[in-house]
């Protein structure tokens, strides 16, 4: 009721609803990530609190980017089967019930656990929704709605870590999840009360469209089915394991060692966790000028020699930061440019990705891409902290991720120019 009473009055003023799923989404995207991202935050106190070394948890951290990976692929065949609002409800308060279970463990199983399955709760709510709404919604300006809807989901992970490290400083790492938990909350309700999960329902076209266009019908299969049948028909291509391939580098040297190891490497040089948590937030800030102009980009500029680019910039800055005296004037400056580029690569991706497979299946295929994003970012969560242990150091770490990033840009050349795929009729 609200939303068929809001969408009028914003299409009198000019505004289509496709803007305000975005809002919602965006929301949405960001609070998920906040939660994710607290790994980060309560490695080190969680680890003094309870006697465990950094690789007992950065373990649970792989377990949850794994099984991250493992619901991602299933999640567009999950939304196109029971909406968007189901999925995001049932999302959200999964994860909620498990931020909160974290802060009751006293085992380090009980960790593996409510990580484990924070990741399931993530897979269903990360950047598949996002490509589902802008797929859904969007007939132009794709680009751009994907680049704000990326700019969130990176944004989440870094514009609450200040807050959530200076209560685990003052109150305990318990307190640290509050802000998520809130959160969290907040947009569930917001997504109940005012998505809609096509455009049709509320007797819009897509933006951009002249025509309204008749939903998807639900499909009557199995969800796994689905998205294996697409798996086995995209994996057949080129385009698909450059894409995987790419993307799985862009999860190894993003989410995976920056996102939950910069704070415990900033420590081993000398940085406080509230200080470091403060340079991710202004890496959130650059991040999403970077993401949604990477979005305007991806309109205009070929998609791969933008992911080339970025990879390329990506790498050397993660090579050249160990080296750095880790003063403020390096570490702002090091956040600055990483931010800009931290998760530029995902408009692109997705572009090239509905340009290959066509917007119907777009989402489905891109699930599977970014199951590899998201097994590349357990890779180094979990190896990145079994590394630090082994030889009192994350600088490998740092300068490997580093190199494999400047040849991931030399292999996204090899993709060939596609020209975009038709969607089949409803």
């Amino acid at each position: 009721m609200l939303a068929a009473a809001l969408a009028p009055r914003l299409a009198r003023h000019g505004i289509h609803y496709g803007w305000v799923m975005v809002a919602l989404t965006f929301l949405v995207s960001i609070c998920t990530s906040a939660a994710v991202s607290l790994p980060g935050v309560l490695i080190l106190p969680m680890s003094r609190d309870l006697g465990w070394g950094r690789g007992e948890v950065s373990g649970a951290m792989g377990l949850m980017f794994l099984l991250f990976a493992v619901t991602a692929p299933f999640a567009g065949a999950l939304l196109l089967r029971y909406g968007l609002r189901r999925m995001v409800v049932t999302g959200t308060g999964l994860a909620t019930l498990c931020v909160l279970g974290v802060t009751r463990a006293t085992e380090p199983w009980h960790v593996w656990v409510a990580f484990g399955v924070l990741g399931l709760a993530a897979g269903m709510l990360a950047l598949v929704l996002s490509a589902t709404v802008v797929n859904r919604w969007f007939a132009e300006r794709r680009g751009l709605a994907m680049g704000i809807l990326t700019a969130a989901f990176a944004a989440g992970q870094l514009s609450f870590l200040p807050a959530a490290a200076a209560l685990a400083e003052v109150q305990g790492w318990r307190m640290a999840v509050l802000p998520a938990v809130a959160g969290l909350g907040v947009c569930s309700l917001l997504y109940v009360l005012f998505a809609r999960d096509w455009p049709a329902d509320l007797g819009l076209a897509p933006f951009g469209a002249a025509a309204v266009v008749r939903p998807t019908t639900p499909p009557k299969g199995n969800a796994v089915a689905i998205s294996l049948n697409l798996l086995a028909e995209a994996s057949a291509t080129r385009a698909f394991w450059i894409l995987a391939g790419t993307f799985f580098v862009c999860g190894l040297s993003s989410t995976g060692i920056v996102s939950q190891h910069f704070i415990p490497f900033c420590a081993d040089n000398g940085v406080g966790a509230v200080t470091a948590a403060s340079y991710l937030a202004l890496m959130g800030v650059f991040n999403f000028l970077g993401t949604v102009g990477s979005g305007w980009l991806s309109d205009r500029v070929d998609n791969r020699t933008l992911l080339a680019c970025y990879y390329v910039l990506r790498g050397l800055s993660l090579v050249w930061l160990p080296f750095g005296s880790f003063d403020m004037f390096t570490l702002t400056l090091w956040a600055v440019f990483f931010g800009l580029d931290f998760v530029a690569t995902v408009p692109p991706t997705v572009r090239l990705t509905a340009q290959h497979f066509g917007p119907e299946k777009a989402a489905v295929v891109f699930g599977w891409i970014f199951a590899a994003h998201q097994l590349g970012s357990a890779t180094s969560a979990l190896f990145a902290g079994i590394w630090r242990d082994a030889v009192a150091t994350y600088l490998p770490a740092f300068v490997t991720v580093g190199l494999v990033s400047v040849l991931a840009g030399a292999v996204v050349l090899a993709l060939r120019q596609a020209q975009p795929a038709s969607p089949r009729p409803a």
